[in-house]
């Protein structure tokens, strides 16, 4: 039998290197067409934009650190920025310096598939359930881990089990991220990235050219929680506010062109401090634990359940 990994986001694919290196036998299942959860990007005019996580940052001397380091030498992210500009809703207001932010020339999904190099990863299957034993849609396996947002989880997990209780009840907040894209362009080339405050709608900027080191003309805008919830029903009506907010905080012409993605469950709430849940053979990872709610935080998350799980089928 085998570990079963169900979600191919980061905290997935860690959980499962950690197994594979461990020599101990995992497979994935993802319902996309490709690895990589909300480190996601889509082709939009011929060039794929980011469109989820916008950056990582990675603690010096931590595991993650390491991880990083790797891919930097590889080419595989690379150093983008340790300043973002502060606005609200008149224009920038201030600068902010903060930890160096990663980002990656082939799109942030590019380091969940470089993770998931030569692990056996099934996309395009939808699971039903998952039961105790462990099962999951009836077939015995040695252990599962859930790698998904709280309430996806959920769906899986027989009411009232063990592991169904230790989800959050609380739930999970939405984002839209909205592209905005013109022929060239008309901002600052030190943008990189805005945090915007006291904003209705807007809550970050990023400037997707600039992370991505290709010198793009394009902007991706993350909405507020709020705004999203009263948008999810019809992401693309709000297109043109959220392009008509952005362009009057950064003195810019209407975009050429625009696109909305919902993410239902982009971050968690209340993460949590602990690593992650295992009980009964069935665990649950990713950025809704090991807080804050990072890319870092998920990649731990993952990367330890996997850890623990190898070390007892090895012990």
């Amino acid at each position: 039998m085998t570990t079963t990994v169900i979600g191919a986001g980061i905290a997935g694919i860690a959980a499962a290197r950690a197994l594979s290196d461990a020599d101990q036998p995992v497979r994935v299942l993802d319902r996309g067409r490709r690895p990589g959860g909300r480190m996601s990007g889509r082709e939009l005019h011929g060039r794929v934009v980011d469109l989820g996580a916008s950056y990582l940052t990675a603690a010096e001397g931590s595991e993650f650190a390491d991880v990083v380091a790797d891919w930097v030498a590889r080419g595989v992210a690379r150093e983008w920025t340790d300043t973002f500009s502060v606005a609200g809703p008149d224009g920038i207001t201030d600068r902010k310096t903060g930890p160096m932010r990663y980002g990656a020339a082939g799109g942030m999904r590019s380091l969940v598939l470089d993770l998931a190099r030569d692990l056996d990863v099934v996309t395009g299957r939808t699971v039903q359930h998952v039961g105790p034993g462990p099962v999951v849609d009836a077939e015995a396996v040695d252990a599962v881990v859930l790698a998904l947002p709280d309430p996806q989880a959920r769906r899986l997990l027989t009411p009232g089990s063990p592991t169904e209780q230790a989800l959050d009840p609380r739930g999970w907040q939405a984002t839209l991220a909205v592209v905005l894209g013109w022929a060239d362009r008309r901002w600052d080339a030190d943008l990189n990235g805005v945090f915007v405050h006291d904003h209705p709608a807007v809550e970050w900027i990023a400037d997707d050219g600039a992370r991505r080191g290709d010198g793009a003309a394009v902007l991706v805008a993350h909405t507020s929680a709020a705004f999203a919830a009263g948008h999810l029903a019809e992401p693309d009506a709000a297109g043109p506010g959220v392009a008509a907010a952005v362009c009057a905080m950064l003195d810019l012409p209407e975009p050429e062109w625009t696109h909305v993605h919902r993410w239902t469950f982009a971050k968690p709430a209340h993460p949590r401090e602990e690593p992650f849940h295992l009980a009964d053979g069935i665990g649950l990872c990713g950025d809704g634990w090991s807080a804050p709610s990072k890319v870092q935080s998920a990649w731990t998350s993952g990367h330890l359940l996997g850890r623990e799980l190898a070390a007892r089928a090895g012990g």
